[in-house]
């Protein structure tokens, strides 16, 4: 288990690569967010995190979400709390207001739930469409294919505040073979960002996790979700 002097230096060492990374490919290091991706991590080990400077926790599950939440309120103001795993529709009344983001929208019935779960509660729930670029089975997601009609159906849901896209690349010891697909994500966003949708903006890109992140800066991820890189190598 890694001390907290440990883990603000990974904190640090992410944040440099994040700077470097973004360099190379000409971007500001301001536009991309870390998101310390907190599963199975103890509070203590994410109080360290926020201590070094982490200002976004991603969840991937609910049910360890709501204590650490509740453990961590006091531990920093302004701390934002985004939803990152693959939601089940029956978790979504809980998941809708508690998280300001949700990166896992992976398919219109679990938007239209979440659109009427924030319908009832009275918000705009802010959410990334999850697209499948690997085209991959055993992964969710739209099809590429399958974005613009989505985005369609997506525009129709008054209660959700679409920003962007999210992507996990196929599985690969180099991160180098991640990068046609975070390059896919991105011309996607692209080139759909000309449509006319009024309700829909596709500024935010989340995409990269511990072994691949540099590459997805440079491929434009406006968000990277990362874990091991911070908090070492984690059970379940």
């Amino acid at each position: 288990m890694l001390d907290a002097d440990v883990i603000a230096r990974n904190v640090e060492e992410v944040r440099e690569n994040i700077i470097r990374a973004a360099q190379r490919a000409g971007r500001d290091p301001a536009g991309v967010r870390l998101v310390a991706a907190t599963k199975s991590v103890p509070p203590d080990r994410i109080r360290s995190a926020v201590e070094a400077g982490v200002q976004i926790l991603g969840e991937n599950r609910l049910q360890d979400a709501v204590p650490k939440i509740e453990a961590l309120r006091q531990a920093a103001a302004g701390l934002s709390w985004h939803f990152i795993g693959r939601l089940q529709r029956r978790k979504v009344r809980t998941v809708v207001g508690l998280f300001e983001l949700i990166h896992s929208v992976d398919s219109l019935d679990l938007a239209a739930e979440i659109d009427r779960r924030a319908g009832e509660a009275g918000v705009r729930q802010k959410v990334l469409l999850e697209v499948n670029v690997g085209g991959e089975a055993s992964k969710a997601g739209v099809a590429p294919a399958a974005l613009p009609e989505a985005l369609k159906a997506l525009e129709a849901m008054p209660n959700l505040m679409v920003s962007g896209l999210m992507t996990v690349p196929p599985l690969s010891a180099d991160p180098e073979q991640a990068r046609p697909y975070f390059r896919e994500l991105r011309l996607l966003a692209q080139s759909l960002a000309q449509a006319t949708l009024e309700r829909i903006t596709l500024s935010e890109l989340s995409m990269g996790m511990s072994s691949d992140y540099a590459v997805a800066v440079e491929e434009g991820a406006t968000f990277v979700r990362i874990g091991t890189a911070i908090f070492g190598a984690r059970r379940g």
